[in-house]
């Protein structure tokens, strides 16, 4: 913990703690279960609420622990498309009518691998989450 002093007060900053919002597809409360549920799976990340209206997700987590690529891998192999990354056409088929949102095609090419066991301990559904190193 560090602790920073102003003319006001003394300030707490916690390392590695970030707050972002994702965009994040999906329709119903369905949706947002399973994305939280997803998002909350990930090693590191404290908080998870999605948004319906703006499709979006606020996510606390530990940068020191994980990174946005990591929970959208996560979000995507639950069968949402995020703004990095798509799910496979599997995953997206396996939702319930009611959860399936309307896809943007041309970002097909975004979809991670087959069986691929990337670095960050996710199981990735078809390409790779991991920059190739």
């Amino acid at each position: 913990m560090e602790f920073n002093c102003n003319v006001q007060g003394i300030s707490t900053v916690f390392a590695g703690e970030k707050t972002e919002k994702v965009e994040v597809k999906g329709n119903c409360g369905m949706c947002e279960k399973r994305i939280e549920k997803a998002t909350l799976s990930v090693k590191g990340v404290s908080n998870a609420d999605w948004d319906q209206e703006t499709k979006s997700i606020e996510v606390t987590y530990d940068d020191q622990k994980t990174n946005t690529q990591q929970i959208q891998t996560a979000i995507t192999m639950a069968g949402h498309d995020t703004q990095l990354f798509s799910a496979s056409d599997q995953k997206y088929s396996e939702l319930p009518d009611c959860c399936k949102y309307q896809r943007d095609k041309s970002r097909k090419n975004m979809n991670h691998g087959a069986s691929t066991e990337c670095n960050h301990n996710i199981k990735a559904t078809s390409g790779s989450c991991c920059e190739n190193k």
